[in-house]
Protein backbone atom coordinates (compact mmCIF):
# COMPACT_ATOMS: atom_id res chain seq x y z
CA UNK A 1 0.00 0.00 0.00
CA UNK A 2 1.26 3.47 -1.20
CA UNK A 3 2.18 6.08 1.94
CA UNK A 4 2.48 8.67 -0.05
CA UNK A 5 0.31 10.76 -2.25
CA UNK A 6 2.11 12.81 -4.74
CA UNK A 7 0.41 15.72 -6.73
CA UNK A 8 2.34 16.98 -9.88
CA UNK A 9 0.54 20.74 -9.94
CA UNK A 10 -0.06 22.08 -13.93
CA UNK A 11 -0.07 26.38 -13.78
CA UNK A 12 -3.45 26.84 -15.81
CA UNK A 13 -4.37 30.30 -16.85
CA UNK A 14 -7.87 31.89 -17.43
CA UNK A 15 -9.22 35.50 -18.89
CA UNK A 16 -12.29 36.84 -17.99
CA UNK A 17 -13.78 40.05 -18.86
CA UNK A 18 -16.76 42.28 -17.21
CA UNK A 19 -18.95 43.96 -19.13
CA UNK A 20 -16.87 47.51 -19.52
CA UNK A 21 -14.94 46.43 -22.47
CA UNK A 22 -15.25 42.84 -23.90
CA UNK A 23 -13.87 43.61 -27.31
CA UNK A 24 -10.14 44.52 -25.62
CA UNK A 25 -10.68 41.37 -23.55
CA UNK A 26 -11.23 39.31 -26.74
CA UNK A 27 -8.58 40.48 -28.52
CA UNK A 28 -6.48 40.21 -25.61
CA UNK A 29 -7.24 36.51 -25.15
CA UNK A 30 -6.40 36.00 -29.16
CA UNK A 31 -3.13 37.32 -28.48
CA UNK A 32 -2.69 34.51 -25.50
CA UNK A 33 -4.30 32.32 -27.88
CA UNK A 34 -7.00 31.46 -25.41
CA UNK A 35 -10.61 31.21 -25.00
CA UNK A 36 -12.51 33.73 -22.93
CA UNK A 37 -13.74 32.57 -19.92
CA UNK A 38 -17.11 32.02 -19.11
CA UNK A 39 -18.66 34.47 -16.68
CA UNK A 40 -22.39 35.50 -16.11
CA UNK A 41 -22.79 39.19 -15.50
CA UNK A 42 -26.17 40.79 -14.67
CA UNK A 43 -27.95 43.58 -13.34
CA UNK A 44 -30.88 42.62 -11.00
CA UNK A 45 -34.20 45.23 -11.38
CA UNK A 46 -32.66 47.78 -8.46
CA UNK A 47 -29.61 48.24 -10.11
CA UNK A 48 -27.49 45.26 -7.77
CA UNK A 49 -24.45 43.38 -10.16
CA UNK A 50 -24.70 39.87 -10.20
CA UNK A 51 -21.73 37.26 -11.34
CA UNK A 52 -21.05 33.67 -11.47
CA UNK A 53 -18.33 32.23 -13.10
CA UNK A 54 -19.34 29.75 -15.63
CA UNK A 55 -16.17 27.18 -15.35
CA UNK A 56 -14.13 25.83 -12.55
CA UNK A 57 -11.49 28.73 -11.74
CA UNK A 58 -9.86 26.57 -8.62
CA UNK A 59 -6.56 26.58 -8.56
CA UNK A 60 -6.31 28.66 -11.37
CA UNK A 61 -4.23 32.26 -12.43
CA UNK A 62 -7.08 34.10 -13.21
CA UNK A 63 -6.84 37.26 -14.94
CA UNK A 64 -9.94 39.71 -14.63
CA UNK A 65 -10.24 42.55 -17.35
CA UNK A 66 -12.07 45.47 -16.58
CA UNK A 67 -11.21 49.37 -17.74
CA UNK A 68 -12.63 52.25 -15.40
CA UNK A 69 -14.84 53.64 -18.35
CA UNK A 70 -18.46 55.19 -18.57
CA UNK A 71 -20.51 54.27 -15.88
CA UNK A 72 -17.17 54.26 -14.16
CA UNK A 73 -18.39 53.35 -10.44
CA UNK A 74 -20.53 50.33 -12.15
CA UNK A 75 -17.38 49.01 -13.75
CA UNK A 76 -15.57 49.03 -10.58
CA UNK A 77 -18.04 47.39 -8.53
CA UNK A 78 -18.42 44.63 -11.43
CA UNK A 79 -14.72 43.85 -11.03
CA UNK A 80 -14.67 43.97 -7.31
CA UNK A 81 -17.88 41.21 -7.46
CA UNK A 82 -16.04 39.44 -9.94
CA UNK A 83 -12.47 39.33 -7.63
CA UNK A 84 -14.60 38.44 -4.61
CA UNK A 85 -16.23 35.59 -6.33
CA UNK A 86 -13.19 34.11 -8.16
CA UNK A 87 -11.56 34.55 -4.40
CA UNK A 88 -14.44 32.81 -2.86
CA UNK A 89 -14.19 30.20 -5.70
CA UNK A 90 -10.53 29.33 -4.80
CA UNK A 91 -8.42 30.42 -7.78
CA UNK A 92 -4.73 30.20 -6.83
CA UNK A 93 -4.01 33.71 -7.54
CA UNK A 94 -6.24 36.57 -8.94
CA UNK A 95 -4.81 39.68 -11.08
CA UNK A 96 -7.12 42.69 -11.69
CA UNK A 97 -6.40 43.81 -15.37
CA UNK A 98 -6.79 47.53 -15.31
CA UNK A 99 -6.19 49.48 -18.61
CA UNK A 100 -7.32 52.92 -17.26
CA UNK A 101 -7.89 53.18 -13.32
CA UNK A 102 -10.41 55.51 -12.39
CA UNK A 103 -10.06 58.34 -9.96
CA UNK A 104 -6.20 58.18 -10.98
CA UNK A 105 -6.19 62.23 -10.68
CA UNK A 106 -7.85 61.93 -6.77
CA UNK A 107 -4.27 60.81 -5.81
CA UNK A 108 -3.55 63.84 -3.04
CA UNK A 109 -5.16 66.24 -1.21
CA UNK A 110 -5.31 69.54 -2.89
CA UNK A 111 -7.98 71.42 -0.65
CA UNK A 112 -8.89 70.54 2.61
CA UNK A 113 -11.31 68.11 3.84
CA UNK A 114 -11.08 66.30 0.05
CA UNK A 115 -10.74 62.57 -0.18
CA UNK A 116 -7.81 60.72 -1.79
CA UNK A 117 -10.13 58.40 -3.92
CA UNK A 118 -7.44 56.59 -5.58
CA UNK A 119 -5.79 55.51 -2.68
CA UNK A 120 -9.49 53.83 -1.96
CA UNK A 121 -10.02 52.16 -5.13
CA UNK A 122 -6.30 50.29 -4.64
CA UNK A 123 -7.88 49.44 -0.86
CA UNK A 124 -11.21 48.13 -2.59
CA UNK A 125 -9.36 46.28 -5.37
CA UNK A 126 -6.89 44.62 -2.64
CA UNK A 127 -10.15 43.76 0.41
CA UNK A 128 -11.74 42.46 -2.75
CA UNK A 129 -9.01 39.60 -3.11
CA UNK A 130 -6.47 41.14 -6.03
CA UNK A 131 -3.36 39.53 -5.41
CA UNK A 132 -2.07 41.61 -8.41
CA UNK A 133 -2.99 44.69 -10.27
CA UNK A 134 -2.26 45.72 -13.64
CA UNK A 135 -2.75 49.27 -15.49
CA UNK A 136 -1.51 51.05 -18.16
CA UNK A 137 -0.11 55.14 -17.47
CA UNK A 138 -0.96 55.98 -14.58
CA UNK A 139 -1.68 59.67 -13.99
CA UNK A 140 1.16 60.00 -11.59
CA UNK A 141 3.55 57.30 -10.26
CA UNK A 142 2.86 57.37 -6.83
CA UNK A 143 -0.31 55.78 -6.64
CA UNK A 144 2.16 52.84 -7.55
CA UNK A 145 2.46 53.68 -3.62
CA UNK A 146 -0.96 53.03 -2.76
CA UNK A 147 -1.31 49.07 -3.17
CA UNK A 148 1.00 46.64 -0.64
CA UNK A 149 0.29 44.28 -3.35
CA UNK A 150 2.66 43.78 -6.59
CA UNK A 151 1.00 46.43 -9.44
CA UNK A 152 2.52 46.08 -12.84
CA UNK A 153 2.32 49.71 -14.42
CA UNK A 154 2.78 49.23 -18.13
CA UNK A 155 3.27 52.35 -20.66
CA UNK A 156 1.31 52.76 -24.26
CA UNK A 157 5.17 54.78 -25.12
CA UNK A 158 6.35 52.51 -27.68
CA UNK A 159 3.01 52.11 -29.90
CA UNK A 160 2.79 56.04 -29.89
CA UNK A 161 6.32 56.55 -30.54
CA UNK A 162 6.12 54.21 -33.34
CA UNK A 163 3.09 56.11 -34.60
CA UNK A 164 5.10 59.13 -34.22
CA UNK A 165 8.14 57.33 -36.27
CA UNK A 166 5.97 56.45 -39.26
CA UNK A 167 3.95 59.17 -39.54
CA UNK A 168 6.33 62.41 -38.45
CA UNK A 169 9.61 63.57 -40.09
CA UNK A 170 12.36 63.82 -37.35
CA UNK A 171 13.24 66.71 -39.00
CA UNK A 172 10.75 69.73 -37.75
CA UNK A 173 9.88 67.56 -34.97
CA UNK A 174 8.71 69.37 -31.36
CA UNK A 175 7.83 67.45 -28.70
CA UNK A 176 5.13 69.32 -26.62
CA UNK A 177 3.36 69.14 -23.05
CA UNK A 178 -0.13 70.74 -22.82
CA UNK A 179 0.97 71.80 -19.11
CA UNK A 180 4.16 71.81 -17.50
CA UNK A 181 3.38 68.77 -15.01
CA UNK A 182 3.49 66.59 -18.33
CA UNK A 183 7.32 67.78 -18.80
CA UNK A 184 8.71 64.13 -17.81
CA UNK A 185 6.61 62.28 -20.09
CA UNK A 186 7.33 64.82 -23.07
CA UNK A 187 11.34 63.86 -22.54
CA UNK A 188 11.05 60.24 -22.39
CA UNK A 189 9.31 60.49 -25.83
CA UNK A 190 11.68 63.02 -26.74
CA UNK A 191 14.31 60.35 -25.51
CA UNK A 192 12.81 58.02 -27.96
CA UNK A 193 12.36 60.17 -31.04
CA UNK A 194 16.54 61.44 -31.48
CA UNK A 195 16.31 63.97 -28.89
CA UNK A 196 13.48 66.23 -30.18
CA UNK A 197 13.16 69.27 -29.17
CA UNK A 198 11.08 69.90 -26.30
CA UNK A 199 8.17 72.39 -25.46
CA UNK A 200 5.35 72.77 -22.96
CA UNK A 201 2.27 75.28 -22.44
CA UNK A 202 1.66 77.21 -19.28
CA UNK A 203 -1.91 76.80 -18.33
CA UNK A 204 -4.14 77.71 -15.19
CA UNK A 205 -7.50 75.80 -13.77
CA UNK A 206 -9.96 78.16 -12.67
CA UNK A 207 -12.08 74.86 -12.22
CA UNK A 208 -12.78 70.98 -12.38
CA UNK A 209 -12.07 70.60 -15.94
CA UNK A 210 -11.99 73.88 -16.98
CA UNK A 211 -8.51 74.99 -17.95
CA UNK A 212 -6.95 78.17 -19.59
CA UNK A 213 -3.70 78.18 -21.38
CA UNK A 214 -1.39 81.27 -20.66
CA UNK A 215 2.00 81.07 -22.73
CA UNK A 216 4.34 78.66 -25.10
CA UNK A 217 7.55 78.01 -23.64
CA UNK A 218 10.13 76.71 -26.76
CA UNK A 219 10.74 76.98 -29.96
CA UNK A 220 7.54 75.81 -32.22
CA UNK A 221 7.63 77.91 -34.98
CA UNK A 222 8.09 76.43 -38.49
CA UNK A 223 7.75 72.74 -36.46
CA UNK A 224 5.42 69.70 -36.55
CA UNK A 225 4.34 69.47 -32.93
CA UNK A 226 3.07 66.45 -31.15
CA UNK A 227 1.09 67.15 -28.33
CA UNK A 228 1.33 63.82 -25.55
CA UNK A 229 -0.59 63.42 -22.17
CA UNK A 230 -1.62 60.46 -20.37
CA UNK A 231 -5.36 61.28 -20.89
CA UNK A 232 -7.64 63.07 -22.86
CA UNK A 233 -10.62 64.11 -20.61
CA UNK A 234 -13.12 67.01 -21.64
CA UNK A 235 -10.18 68.09 -24.41
CA UNK A 236 -10.62 71.74 -23.33
CA UNK A 237 -6.98 71.74 -22.11
CA UNK A 238 -5.45 70.21 -25.53
CA UNK A 239 -7.48 72.64 -27.74
CA UNK A 240 -6.52 75.58 -26.39
CA UNK A 241 -2.58 74.19 -26.35
CA UNK A 242 -3.17 73.90 -29.72
CA UNK A 243 -4.72 76.76 -30.76
CA UNK A 244 -1.80 78.65 -28.45
CA UNK A 245 0.63 76.74 -30.89
CA UNK A 246 -0.54 77.47 -34.20
CA UNK A 247 -0.42 81.31 -32.97
CA UNK A 248 3.07 81.13 -32.12
CA UNK A 249 3.72 79.69 -35.40
CA UNK A 250 3.16 75.67 -35.00
CA UNK A 251 3.25 74.26 -38.91
CA UNK A 252 0.57 71.53 -37.74
CA UNK A 253 -0.73 70.17 -34.37
CA UNK A 254 -1.06 65.96 -33.55
CA UNK A 255 -2.56 64.89 -30.12
CA UNK A 256 -0.89 61.31 -28.70
CA UNK A 257 -2.36 59.82 -25.53
CA UNK A 258 -2.96 56.68 -23.78
CA UNK A 259 -6.33 57.08 -22.36
CA UNK A 260 -9.39 58.36 -24.94
CA UNK A 261 -11.42 59.40 -21.53
CA UNK A 262 -13.43 61.68 -23.71
CA UNK A 263 -16.51 62.87 -21.71
CA UNK A 264 -18.50 65.91 -22.33
CA UNK A 265 -17.97 68.06 -25.18
CA UNK A 266 -14.91 66.42 -26.05
CA UNK A 267 -15.83 64.89 -29.18
CA UNK A 268 -17.29 68.15 -30.40
CA UNK A 269 -14.03 69.91 -28.96
CA UNK A 270 -11.88 67.84 -30.98
CA UNK A 271 -13.62 67.79 -34.42
CA UNK A 272 -13.54 71.70 -34.53
CA UNK A 273 -10.26 72.46 -33.10
CA UNK A 274 -6.73 72.17 -35.41
CA UNK A 275 -5.68 69.48 -34.16
CA UNK A 276 -4.65 67.45 -36.87
CA UNK A 277 -4.95 63.97 -36.06
CA UNK A 278 -5.53 62.41 -32.71
CA UNK A 279 -3.54 58.89 -31.85
CA UNK A 280 -4.74 57.10 -28.63
CA UNK A 281 -4.72 53.47 -27.50
CA UNK A 282 -7.66 50.74 -27.19
CA UNK A 283 -7.53 51.30 -22.91
CA UNK A 284 -11.19 53.01 -23.29
CA UNK A 285 -13.70 52.43 -25.51
CA UNK A 286 -14.92 55.09 -28.72
CA UNK A 287 -18.59 54.77 -29.56
CA UNK A 288 -18.79 54.67 -33.51
CA UNK A 289 -21.20 57.33 -33.81
CA UNK A 290 -18.40 60.10 -31.62
CA UNK A 291 -18.35 62.15 -34.57
CA UNK A 292 -15.27 63.16 -34.86
CA UNK A 293 -13.18 61.27 -37.49
CA UNK A 294 -9.89 63.05 -36.49
CA UNK A 295 -9.18 60.05 -33.73
CA UNK A 296 -7.24 56.97 -34.33
CA UNK A 297 -7.15 54.19 -32.04
CA UNK A 298 -3.93 52.24 -31.78
CA UNK A 299 -4.10 48.37 -30.03
CA UNK A 300 -3.32 47.97 -26.29
CA UNK A 301 -4.12 44.50 -26.21
CA UNK A 302 -0.62 42.98 -27.62
CA UNK A 303 1.56 45.04 -24.54
CA UNK A 304 -1.08 43.78 -21.87
CA UNK A 305 -1.27 40.06 -23.43
CA UNK A 306 2.29 40.22 -22.99
CA UNK A 307 2.50 41.14 -19.74
CA UNK A 308 0.12 38.60 -18.51
CA UNK A 309 1.80 35.79 -19.74
CA UNK A 310 4.97 37.24 -18.20
CA UNK A 311 3.50 37.48 -15.15
CA UNK A 312 1.77 34.05 -15.61
CA UNK A 313 4.98 32.42 -16.41
CA UNK A 314 7.05 34.39 -13.29
CA UNK A 315 8.85 36.42 -15.69
CA UNK A 316 10.46 39.75 -15.30
CA UNK A 317 7.78 42.64 -16.75
CA UNK A 318 9.91 45.54 -16.49
CA UNK A 319 12.43 43.96 -19.08
CA UNK A 320 9.61 44.31 -21.43
CA UNK A 321 9.58 48.21 -21.29
CA UNK A 322 13.56 48.65 -20.58
CA UNK A 323 12.03 49.70 -17.19
CA UNK A 324 10.38 52.72 -19.28
CA UNK A 325 7.35 51.52 -17.50
CA UNK A 326 8.59 52.64 -13.88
Amino acid sequence: MEHNLEITNKKRMQVFTGTAFPGLAKEIADELDLELGDVDIHRFSNGEIYVRYGENVRGSDVFLVQTHCEPVNANIMEQLIMIDAAKRASAKRITAVVPYYGYARSDKKTKSREPITARLLADLLTTAGADRVVSVDLHTGQIQGFFDNPLDHLTALPLLVGWITENCSHDDLVIASPDAGGVRLAQKFSNRLHNAPIAFLAKTRTAHNVAKTLAVVGEVEGKTVVLVDDMIDTAGTLCGAADMLLKKGARRVIACATHPVLSGPAYQRLQESPIEKIVVTTTMPIPENSGCDKIEQISIAPILALTMRAIFEDRSVSELFNDDNA
